[in-house]
């Protein structure tokens, strides 16, 4: 459903950010992110001169480099475009992200190595939307390689995707994360019954048989 027509007006600045997420020919992956901010009118900036529309204000990159434990292993960043000078200095701070782990507190460990005059807030902007991407990255590619030499083939059905959310530490870590994943929706029911609760009465299925028993 799109969303509904707007009124009128006038565009004035586009953030753009592109994410992929890659896996190395050594068995590492890599997840790599670009930004760019630009505006439709120009304007003076005082280290630049003039920023002219369409011309980048910030345009930055970061790479981090991930094994299939999440554990970042090199991290590297770039800023191109900025609106002051010393902007750039904050980009090599970013290696220091190494030894992290992406999962949970990981936003807040990131905050203890590269937070405030350490780092550059558009960098680490980009890091919450690059976790995401790492885990649709890595833990799919896990999911399709143990199916395929399991079976040779995917699970069809619900069953690849049940099979990614192992890799996420099961049912627990996922249910009512969401609309589609709510407890005592129809998705849990057909896939997880054993977790699935019923509206209204707050158990599972397990806890509505041994009531009986």
């Amino acid at each position: 459903m799109p969303l509904s027509p707007p009124h009128a007006r006038e565009r004035l600045h586009t953030r753009a950010i592109t994410i992929n997420g890659w896996r190395r020919a050594d068995g590492l992956y890599d997840i790599e992110a670009e930004l760019a901010d630009t505006k439709t009118f120009g304007f003076p900036n005082h280290e630049r001169g003039f920023v002219h529309a369409g011309e980048k204000l910030h345009g930055m990159a970061m790479r981090i480099t991930v094994n299939e434990d999440m554990l970042i292993v090199a991290c590297e960043a770039a800023t191109d475009f900025a609106p002051f000078g010393m902007c750039p200095n904050a980009a090599a701070n970013f290696s220091r992200l190494a030894g992290l782990t992406i999962g949970r507190g990981f936003l807040k460990a990131v905050a203890s190595r590269v937070g405030g005059t350490q780092g550059c807030t558009h960098l680490r902007e980009l890091l919450q939307q690059m976790a995401t991407t790492a885990f649709q990255t890595v833990y799919p590619a896990r999911a399709r390689r143990e199916a395929l030499a399991a079976r040779g083939e995917l699970p069809p059905g619900d069953g690849f995707d049940a099979k990614v959310t192992e890799h996420y530490g099961g049912p627990s870590s996922i249910v009512n994360s969401c609309l589609a994943y709510a407890e005592d929706g129809p998705l849990v029911q057909r896939r997880w019954p054993q977790v699935f609760k019923a509206a209204g009465d707050g158990k599972t299925v397990a806890e509505a048989v041994s009531d009986k028993d």
